[in-house]
């Protein structure tokens, strides 16, 4: 919000600006590098539990790719192997009590 009021100065110090761009310059690489890890990891894991290959999560680095990776993910045949289910079998009765 500071921001805001600074630059909504009549006449800010062109110096100030100057340092103000490249503090945000400088930061931006790291807030890209957060936001594709906040991305990626989870791609990583969905792509390694449906049975394919999890480097495709790094198509999110290109542009669209996240969105030609969620249609592979969502109409390919998952190659995932059921977990097995307990066996429920009912208990034999229990002998009658004299």
């Amino acid at each position: 919000m500071l921001l805001a009021f600074y630059l909504m100065q009549s006449r800010p110090d062109p110096a100030q600006v100057q340092k103000l761009a490249m503090a945000i310059l400088a930061l931006m690489p790291i807030f890209i590098l957060l936001g594709l890890a906040i991305v990626i990891v989870p791609f990583w894991f969905i792509c390694k539990k449906a049975g394919f290959s999890p480097w495709l999560a790094l198509l999110n680095i290109i542009p669209f790719g996240g969105l030609i990776l969620m249609y592979v993910l969502a109409f390919s045949e998952w190659k995932v192997v059921p977990a097995p289910q307990p066996d429920w079998s009912p208990r034999p009765p229990a002998p009658p009590r004299f």
